[in-house]
C-alpha cells in the first residue's frame, strides 16, 4: 500500500476477445502482476469487451463481462494481503473501457472525478477509440491528477498511418467533463460506471475540474494503455514467413530470440519521429510480442508453459500491439523539486488467456504523491503539456452524440441478427406479423 511519499499504481490492458474472462485465472496473474504487496490504484484498460451488440447497446448488457473484473479484482485483493478495492467509475464507449479501482483505505482521498469518451471507429463509433478516466486526489491542501486513457487503434499491418490518425481524433475528441458521486455509485451497468450520455454536473462547483479538459494539462499525469496495433511490419507475412518468427529462446545471439524483430516496432520508430502519443513515453520492452497467438495456443494456456513454442498465427506477424506509455513529469517540477520522478517497478506481459489472441500486458509504477504544479511562466515553454500536438476539436460533444445515436442503431440490428435472444425476438415479430397477416386475409375471405 501507499507510503507517504508515493502511489503504487497498477495498469493493466488487455483485448479481451469479446468473451468473458476467466475470473480465476485472470486475478492470479493480476497478483503476479506487481512486486508491490497490493497497489493503491488498479487500472484496467479493456479492449474488445464483448461482441458488438451488447457493447453498443451498453448498460446491463455488458454486465456479464464487466462483472467478472469486480470479482477478479476481489480475488486479487486477497493475494495482495486481504487488500479491498472499490470500483471508482467504470467508462466505455462502445467496446473500449476504462476501470479505475481504489484501495478501501484511500477512496475517501478521491475529490472529484472526470470521464470521457471518443469513438474513432466507422463513422465515429466505438468499434475502435477511446474511454478516460481522470481523478482528483487529495495531497493535504493540493490535488494529484491523475489522467488515465483506455484506446483501441485501427488494425492491420497496412494501416499505420490510420494508426497515428486515430490517435490524433483521440487528442481531439477525448474530453474530460466531471461524473458526480451520485453516478459514480448508481448506474445501469454497475456500481462505480458512467454511460455515454451528456456529461454530468461537477461535485464542487467552480472547481477548475468542472471545465472540459483535454488528455493533455500543465499539471495532470496521464497514463496511455490499450491496444494500440502498431506491428513489426507493413505487410502481411509470405506464406513462409512464420518459419521465421520469435521462439523461446534465452539467447540474444539466436536470430529467433524475439529482440531481433523488435528493431521493427513501428510505434518505437513513429514515437521517435513524434508522429503519434506525442510527449509519451515506454519502459523497455523484455518480453515477447503480445499478439497474434493461434487458437491452439489459447486451447492449451492453462496447461502449457509455453516453453518450446509460442504458438503463432501465422496470417500475421507477431507485434506488440498492446502498449503502455505516460507522460514523465514536467521540467518545472524537476526543478522545483530535485530528486522527484515516476518510477517504473515493473513492465511484462501476463500469460496468456485462453479466451483472447492477445496477453495481457501490466505496468506497475510509482508515483510521487505530490501535486503537479503549474508552471509560473510558460512563455517559450515547447511541452505537450502546453501545447498539444492537435487541438479540442470544437464540435467534439455533437460528433460523439451522433455517433452514440449510431451505435444504438448498430447495435440493435446486430443483436436481433447476430445473437440468439435476438434472433428468439426476431422470430416472435416475424410470426407476429404472419399471424396477424392471416387474421386479417382470414376476416377479408368471410
Amino acid at each position: 500500500m501507499a507510503s507517504t511519499d508515493f502511489l503504487d499504481v497498477l495498469v493493466v490492458t488487455f483485448n479481451c476477445g469479446r468473451k468473458p474472462i476467466r475470473p480465476e485465472a485472470f486475478a492470479r496473474h493480476l497478483s503476479n502482476a506487481t512486486t508491490t504487496t497490493g497497489p493503491d490504484i488498479i487500472v484496467l484498460s479493456l479492449q474488445e469487451i464483448a461482441p458488438i451488440a451488447y457493447s453498443f447497446l451498453g448498460g446491463s448488457y455488458l454486465v456479464p463481462y464487466l462483472s467478472r473484473f469486480h470479482h477478479a479484482i476481489h480475488q486479487a485483493g486477497k493475494a495482495f494481503g486481504e487488500a479491498k478495492y472499490v470500483n471508482v467509475v467504470t467508462r466505455n464507449v462502445g467496446m473500449t473501457a476504462c476501470m479505475v479501482f481504489l484501495s478501501e483505505e484511500h477512496k475517501s482521498k478521491i475529490r472529484w472525478v472526470q470521464a470521457a469518451g471518443v469513438g474513432v471507429g466507422a463513422q465515429g463509433m466505438g468499434n475502435k477509440g477511446a474511454a478516460g478516466v481522470r481523478l482528483g486526489y487529495a495531497v493535504t491542501e493540493d490535488t494529484l491528477e491523475l489522467a488515465f486513457v483506455a484506446a483501441h487503434l485501427a488494425p492491420m499491418e497496412d494501416a499505420l498511418e490510420r494508426r497515428n490518425e486515430d490517435w490524433m481524433n483521440i487528442v481531439r475528441g477525448l474530453v474530460f467533463t466531471p461524473v458526480n458521486k451520485k453516478s459514480r455509485s448508481s448506474t445501469t451497468a454497475l456500481p462505480g460506471a458512467t454511460e455515454d450520455s451528456e456529461p454530468l454536473l461537477s461535485d464542487a462547483p467552480g472547481n477548475a475540474n468542472d471545465y472540459p479538459q483535454g488528455i493533455y494539462t500543465p499539471t495532470s499525469h496521464v497514463i496511455l494503455a490499450g491496444d494500440l496495433n502498431y506491428r513489426t511490419s507493413s505487410t502481411s507475412p509470405q506464406p513462409s514467413d512464420h518459419l521465421a518468427f520469435p521462439k523461446p529462446t534465452t539467447s540474444p545471439t539466436d536470430p529467433q530470440h524475439f529482440s531481433h524483430l523488435l528493431r521493427n516496432d513501428q510505434l518505437a520508430r513513429e514515437l521517435a519521429a513524434g508522429r503519434t502519443c506525442h510527449g509519451l513515453r515506454e519502459a523497455p520492452i523484455d518480453f515477447p510480442p503480445t499478439y497474434k497467438y493461434s487458437s491452439n495456443a489459447q486451447a492449451r494456456a492453462e496447461t502449457d508453459d509455453m516453453t518450446a513454442d509460442w504458438g503463432w498465427a501465422k496470417h500475421r506477424w507477431p507485434s506488440w500491439c498492446d502498449r503502455i506509455l505516460f507522460l514523465d513529469l514536467p521540467r518545472w517540477m524537476q526543478e522545483e523539486r530535485p530528486g522527484a520522478e515516476i518510477e517504473v517497478v515493473g513492465y511484462t506481459a501476463l500469460p496468456l488467456m485462453p479466451t483472447s489472441d492477445h496477453r495481457p500486458v501490466a505496468l506497475s509504477l510509482r508515483v510521487p504523491l505530490q501535486a503537479i504544479p503549474a508552471p509560473e511562466d510558460s512563455e517559450g515553454e515547447e511541452t505537450v503539456r502546453l501545447r498539444p500536438s492537435f487541438g479540442t476539436d470544437p464540435r467534439w460533444r455533437q460528433r460523439r452524440a451522433v455517433a452514440r445515436r449510431k451505435e444504438i442503431i448498430v447495435g440493435s440490428l446486430a443483436y436481433l441478427v447476430l445473437t440468439w435472444e435476438g434472433n428468439g425476438v426476431l422470430l416472435a415479430l416475424i410470426l407476429g406479423l404472419l399471424g396477424g397477416w392471416l387474421v386479417v386475409r382470414s376476416q377479408l375471405d368471410g
